[in-house]
Parts: C-alpha cells; sequence; structure tokens
C-alpha cells in the first residue's frame, strides 16, 4: 500500500475537527451524550468514526444496535458530550450512523444506518452531516457613516428584506 493510498484513507485535521463539533452539536440537540471514535484502519484499509450515545443502566439493550465506545488509546471526538472518560474506560452505547472513507472515485464519504446499510455517499463530508456547522459571520458593521449610495435612505429602512445584510446562518437541517 502507498502512502499517498493511506494518508487518503485517514481523516484530515479538518474533517476531524467538524466530526467533534457534529458529535458536540448533536449532545447538545439530544440532551444526552453523543461519543464519536476513529476506528483505526488496520484492520479495513480506511478509517471510519462512529456516533453512538452511551446506553443508561435503564435501557433495554436488546431493542438496540449496541457498540462499545472506547478502551486504551480510543481516538474521541469533541467534548464526549461533557463526560469525563479515561484513557481505558469502554462505554456500551446505541449505534447512532457511522462514517466511512473510500478511494471510489468522486466518493470519499460513506455514511452508514444503524443496520449497516449505506445511505448516502459524497466528496464533501457536510453534505451527510445532521447540521450545518459553519463559522458565524462577523456582524454587519451599523456605521451609518459607510452609505455609498447617495440616495434618500428613507424607502431603504422601510423593507426589512432589502437591508443589504446577508441572512443568518441555518444550523440545523
Amino acid at each position: 500500500m502507498s502512502s499517498d493510498y493511506e494518508s487518503s484513507l485517514a481523516f484530515t485535521a479538518d474533517e476531524i475537527d467538524l466530526l467533534g463539533r457534529t458529535a458536540d452539536a448533536l449532545s447538545a440537540y439530544m440532551g444526552k451524550p453523543v461519543l464519536a471514535e476513529i476506528m483505526d484502519a488496520e484492520e479495513t484499509g480506511f478509517e471510519w468514526v462512529v456516533f453512538a450515545t452511551p446506553l443508561d443502566i435503564h435501557d433495554d439493550a436488546a431493542d438496540q444496535v449496541v457498540v462499545q465506545i472506547g478502551g486504551a488509546g480510543a481516538r474521541l471526538l469533541g467534548s464526549t458530550g461533557g463526560m469525563v472518560i479515561a484513557d481505558g474506560d469502554v462505554f456500551d452505547c446505541e449505534y447512532l450512523w457511522a462514517i466511512q472513507l473510500s478511494d471510489l472515485e468522486g466518493v470519499r464519504f460513506i455514511k452508514l444506518d444503524q443496520s449497516g446499510e449505506e445511505i448516502a455517499w459524497t466528496d464533501s463530508l457536510r453534505d451527510i452531516l445532521p447540521f450545518a456547522l459553519h463559522d458565524q459571520p462577523a456582524p454587519p458593521d451599523d456605521d451609518e457613516d459607510g452609505d455609498d449610495d447617495g440616495g434618500d435612505d428613507d424607502d431603504d429602512d422601510d423593507d426589512p428584506l432589502d437591508s443589504g445584510r446577508p441572512s443568518e446562518p441555518r444550523t440545523l437541517h
């Protein structure tokens, strides 16, 4: 296996950051910890990440797809839903979904549902995540002296849709 092949089937630092922020956003949205762990490419030839929620002692594991998250050297992403996890801790979790890397032309990411079925494939990670995570743009300047249209501003102020400001980004799909 060439190093180009191996590196193309490993998550980049930006992708890891985005996956971690997705786990954090899911934790906030669901109101419970969502853990994301990158699985090593050693067995499969490609890295993949699994998203799961730790089972509560009252949860019936028989009705859920259960995976184990954690263990020695686990590559957990994000803030782990606020959980304090020591190296070596292992949690039984409800499997939510996974994303694996692919070497197919035009397909870098493949999303898998709870039954292991491929449900989405794309070259852009953002296309298959449940949240649109974008950096917040800087707020527009409120400097009234910066108007350069030279016209009467009375008509422009009446229509809030014609303010010239970009709309606020959405955070949920």
